[in-house]
C-alpha cells in the first residue's frame, strides 16, 4: 500500500529537520489537492521554543485567508501549542502520521469538531522512537518534560 504523498512530504519535512541537526517533525498544509505551506520543527535551529512544525508550516503558508477546506498533516500528533493553532484558524482535518510515540491531543481537537486521523505509519514511528532514543533529553525539552 502506498503513502499518501501529502504525508510523504510531511516526512520529507521531518527528514530535513533532522538533517540541519533538528527534532525530525514536519508538516503540510494542504488546500485543493495542492500543498500550500510546508514546514518542521526548528526549535534547534532557530533556538525558539514556538517553531514547531506546525507552526512553522502555517508561517511559511502565510495568510491564506479562511481555512475552509484546508487539511493539515503532521508526522506527529500535535501537541497543545499546534492543535491551539489548528482550533484557531479553524482547520477541520488534521491526518497525523503517528501518535505511539508521542501521543498529542486528540481529544482536545476532536472535540472542537476537528476530523483526527492517525496514520500510524510504520516510517514516522521509526524516525521518532529511534530521534528520542539517541536524544532524550532533547526530545524531552520539546515536549516540556
Amino acid at each position: 500500500m502506498s503513502r499518501d504523498p501529502f504525508l510523504e512530504a510531511a516526512l520529507e519535512e521531518a527528514k530535513q529537520g533532522l538533517a540541519e541537526g533538528g527534532i525530525p517533525i514536519g508538516s503540510v498544509l494542504v488546500r485543493d489537492g495542492e500543498i500550500i505551506g510546508r514546514g518542521h520543527n526548528r526549535r534547534v535551529q532557530d533556538d525558539d521554543p514556538i517553531t514547531h512544525a506546525e507552526i512553522d508550516c502555517l508561517r511559511k503558508a502565510g495568510r491564506v485567508g479562511k481555512y475552509a477546506g484546508t487539511v493539515l498533516y503532521s508526522t506527529l500528533s500535535p501537541c497543545y501549542l499546534c492543535s491551539g493553532a489548528v482550533v484557531q484558524f479553524n482547520i477541520k482535518k488534521v491526518v497525523v502520521g503517528e501518535s505511539k510515540t508521542f501521543p498529542g491531543a486528540p481529544d482536545f481537537l476532536r472535540s472542537h469538531g476537528v476530523d483526527v486521523v492517525d496514520a500510524a505509519d510504520e516510517e514516522c514511528i521509526t524516525l521518532m522512537t529511534e530521534f528520542i532514543a539517541k536524544n532524550p533529553t532533547l526530545w524531552n525539552e520539546d515536549i516540556g518534560e
